[in-house]
């Protein structure tokens, strides 16, 4: 029997004090996974299914209670133990009784994106037959502060792909997939498959990718690879796209190179959530499955002057298209931790 959403939220006790907002956006969005694919408490606590989570922030977005902690100031927080990055994962895994292979990836804005290629990989190795993937990062006050440290966040809406772009807008979230083997699959409801994977580190700078695109180039050619399609075969990009200077120009020159001049039809789905950091990734996989399912395109918002360097314009207007079978979507972190998936049409 699947579990029912009432029981699952009871398991994980979302209103239980000193639980983050980074682990109760996560609670909901895996309880939705596991509703959706009708999966029995069995099969959630089986040793074959893996729990791959990912963060940025995780408890941080309780800082200024840890600081006043810290500094003796008042009682003692409720939030102390919520700090560490992997709390939620530890917490949610021991709620719902996952018994399976359970980690938490922490590699900035590629985060989630690594958590969905290491459940592929478990299962393709046989470590594991069913994933639950995926991420969740809050928006806090320690977050605005960093990146306005780092000069990287606009005041306006941000303007991914535009030659006037100035920065990042911040948003919050979380996505989970349900990864299963195609033995396991069976006639279920699939959204679509994980075709290629791949991650490269182009160690550059701490809070940029390298202008020669060599990350973005190497993790987007070894997903090729491992999906074993061509470049023209795939059908749209979901780029990674924050409206920084550095991030959008550096990823249009690793397209450029990668497609050889003919890049698919590209946009970022950041216009519409803000960037979610960790949980980029698993949300923005989810707008891919979206596509392949739908065949639609959506547009890429307050871009009027599209970048001129390689002649490269995001997708402008929404389009329903007759055929979408393979989507790559990109996710690359600060330090150049650069993740690329593939997900096509089954």
């Amino acid at each position: 029997m699947p579990i029912s959403t009432d029981e699952l939220l009871g398991r994980c006790q979302i209103n239980e004090e000193g639980i983050s907002r980074t682990e109760a956006l996560a609670s909901y969005a895996v309880i939705q996974a596991i509703a959706d694919a009708r999966l029995s408490s069995e099969q959630v606590q089986d040793f074959k299914t893996a729990f791959i989570s990912a963060s940025t922030v995780g408890g941080m977005s309780r800082t200024d209670q840890l600081y006043e902690d810290a500094h003796l100031i008042g009682p003692p927080s409720q939030f102390l133990a919520s700090y560490n990055v992997g709390e939620h994962t530890s917490n949610i895994a021991r709620r719902l009784k996952i018994k399976g292979a359970s980690t938490t990836f922490n590699t900035a804005c590629s985060s989630s994106a690594n958590s969905i290629m290491f459940g592929a990989k478990l299962i393709k190795s046989g470590r594991a037959n069913r994933a639950i993937v995926g991420g969740a990062d809050a928006l806090a006050k320690f977050t605005v502060n960093g990146f306005n440290s780092l000069q990287i966040l606009s005041q306006e809406e941000s303007k991914p792909f535009d030659e006037d772009r100035v920065g990042l807008n911040l948003g919050e979230g979380a996505a989970y997939l349900i990864l299963e083997s195609e033995e396991l699959a069976g006639d279920k409801r699939v959204y679509g498959e994980v075709a290629g994977y791949g991650n490269a580190n182009d160690a550059f700078h701490p809070s940029s990718i390298s202008d020669e695109a060599f990350g973005v180039v190497a993790s987007i050619s070894n997903a090729l690879q491992v999906s074993g399609l061509s470049p023209e075969k795939i059908d749209y990009i979901n780029a990674h796209g924050t409206g920084t200077p550095n991030n959008d120009i550096t990823e249009q020159t690793g397209m450029n190179k990668v497609f050889a001049g003919k890049v698919p039809a590209f946009q970022s789905t950041k216009t519409y959530t803000g960037h979610t950091l960790g949980a980029a990734g698993a949300i923005e996989a989810v707008f891919s499955l979206l596509v392949l399912n739908n065949k639609e395109l959506y547009p890429s918002l307050h871009c009027a002057k599209p970048i001129a360097e390689y002649g490269l314009v995001p997708v402008m207007k929404y389009e329903q298209r007759q055929a979408v079978d393979h989507v790559l979507s990109n996710s690359f972190g600060f330090g150049g931790n650069c993740s690329s998936l593939i997900f096509s049409k089954v």
